[in-house]
């Protein structure tokens, strides 16, 4: 019997392993499979399909290139604006080793850690159908990168989003050739250690290797795919706290019967309004009388705004999907058809066009949320100014919104987009650019932005709502808020409110919903 149960838990254990792998293959991936990787820590493996798709592409082009002697773009010639010149047969490995090298010019601040492991995923995943001529092994230890935390550092600036992002895929793909920096363990080193630690020898990059590295989106859609699963998350507490909002300034509900939304049917401003009814079934406060006939607009219309920002997170995803499934390299190798065609796939004038949009709706919950803590520290419907008492003595929850109109203000400027913008580089052969990069960047300061307004806004809503006792809430808030209290007491008198604000920050990001919210903003 005891063996019978070691062979039970043996199955068990080996179920949960093989559970726990994602291979990579022609199947579509999408933002709920991301998150799940990430979340769960699933390694990555190479499926047979993929294997045999790399080879069989390595295979032609090494073919090719015995019996070929006309330059071929990025395979035989130079880069860019060099494209002309013709490279023997005998320099194309030491060709693409410049080019990796040459074009490790990166700089400014280091990208976040789990943004380059997305990277890394997200460049495995472009490589492996077949049509970039890497080598298998190129392959493998990118997955072994992976899987082994082994993150190259790569930098924010130095990408035009146009011939891919060249700088910062340098730099990532720097460590097969046994140089560069990498963090491993925790540390910051050469990764010449590492590749030593594990006892791999450096690659040796074959005929359009470097290329295919280095052309692709991988950075702007990695930031891209961070901040959706942010966005989505973030979104839905924006609804939440707006809610909060709404009760502690003792709103109504007509605003959000379904009746009105149904003559006007955007299906995020559906949503919006369904959501906020659901979070206040059973609440006290929204179903008292009330003295004012209307709400101001950041309350009765969070259904507009917040749904528009929804419908734009929606289509924001799907450009990241298609993206994250492509072929992004150039040029690109098509076996069955015996073709090797120079395009360009490596613009990244959509994921540009989609990051600019998404900073715009991610700035808007922060404009809207920021309006809201300004009407509840305003000492209207019978709510203390400040939401404190003495106020004169105490200055409450003042400059808290002083911080939130900053940050919002701020928001606005960095949702200027980059996208409209082009600069001639390369000699004039790359004519124009996308700035998707930095389209990128400054959305993910945006989304950092939204979650500290946000934080400012729960930290007045919450003080709001206690001043409507006895009167309760739902359940659901007041489950919510009892969550939140144990984190951030009620301010009673004038306190360091830095404190407060960032443990707030840290209870949102601490937050968890469900998976299947991803597809609803």
């Amino acid at each position: 019997m005891l063996f019978n149960i070691d062979l039970l838990n043996f199955d068990i254990q080996i179920q949960y392993k093989m559970s726990n792998i994602h291979y990579i293959s022609t199947e579509l991936l999408n933002l709920e499979q991301l998150q799940e990787i990430i979340v769960e820590q699933k390694t990555l493996e190479l499926s047979d399909e993929a294997k045999i798709n790399v080879q069989k592409c390595r295979d032609y082009l090494d073919k090719k290139m015995a019996s070929h002697s006309e330059p071929i773009y990025g395979i035989n010639t130079g880069f860019g604006s060099l494209c002309n010149v013709k490279i023997s047969n005998e320099n194309l490995s030491k060709l693409q080793e410049n080019l990796v090298k040459s074009h490790a010019c990166g700089t400014g601040e280091e990208v976040p850690q789990e943004i380059v492991k997305l990277m890394l995923l997200l460049k495995i995943q472009s490589l492996s159908y077949g049509h970039s001529a890497i080598q298998l092994q190129t392959l493998e230890r990118l997955v072994s990168f992976y899987n082994n935390d082994i993150l190259p550092v790569v930098y924010t600036q130095g990408s035009l989003g146009a011939s891919g992002d060249l700088a910062p895929l340098a730099h990532l793909s720097l460590p097969l050739l046994g140089e560069g920096e990498v963090y491993f363990e925790g540390k910051k080193v050469h990764s010449s250690e590492v590749l030593k630690h594990f006892n791999w020898e450096p690659i040796v990059l074959k005929s359009k290797e470097g290329l295919a590295l280095l052309n692709g989106t991988q950075f702007m859609s990695a930031y891209g795919a961070h901040i959706l699963m942010k966005a989505y998350k973030f979104s839905y507490l924006a609804d939440l706290i707006g809610t909060i909002s709404l009760e502690g300034f003792d709103g109504r509900i007509e605003p959000f019967h379904e009746l009105i939304h149904f003559i006007r049917p955007h299906k995020g401003q559906i949503v919006t309004a369904q959501r906020i009814k659901e979070f206040l079934e059973g609440s006290e406060i929204i179903s008292q009388v009330k003295t004012h006939v209307q709400d101001p607009y950041s309350f009765r219309c969070i259904p507009q705004v917040h749904g528009a920002s929804k419908d734009a997170i929606d289509y924001v995803r799907k450009v990241f999907k298609t993206e994250i499934n492509s072929v992004t390299d150039n040029p690109n190798i098509f076996v069955e058809s015996d073709e090797i065609i120079s395009g360009g796939n490596f613009h990244g004038q959509p994921l540009a066009l989609a990051l600019d949009f998404m900073a715009i709706a991610l700035a808007e919950l922060g404009s809207i949320s920021e309006r809201r803590t300004y009407q509840l520290i305003s000492g209207l419907r019978n709510l203390p100014a400040f939401l404190v008492d003495n106020p004169g003595l105490n200055s409450g929850l003042m400059i808290p919104q002083y911080t939130a109109a900053s940050i919002a203000s701020q928001n606005k400027q960095l949702a200027t987009p980059s996208s409209v913008d082009s600069i001639v580089s390369s000699n004039g052969q790359e004519d124009h650019v996308s700035m998707g990069a930095n389209g990128a960047t400054k959305a993910l300061r945006v989304m950092d932005n939204l979650e500290r307004i946000l934080a400012i806004e729960l930290l007045n809503a919450s003080q709001a709502i206690a001043y409507r006792k006895p009167l309760k809430s739902s359940d659901f808030i007041e489950m919510f808020l009892s969550s939140y209290r144990e984190v951030v007491p009620l301010v009673t008198e004038d306190r360091i409110l830095h404190y407060d604000i960032e443990k707030t920050i840290s209870f949102l990001n601490s937050f968890q919903i469900e998976n299947d919210l991803l597809t609803m903003a």
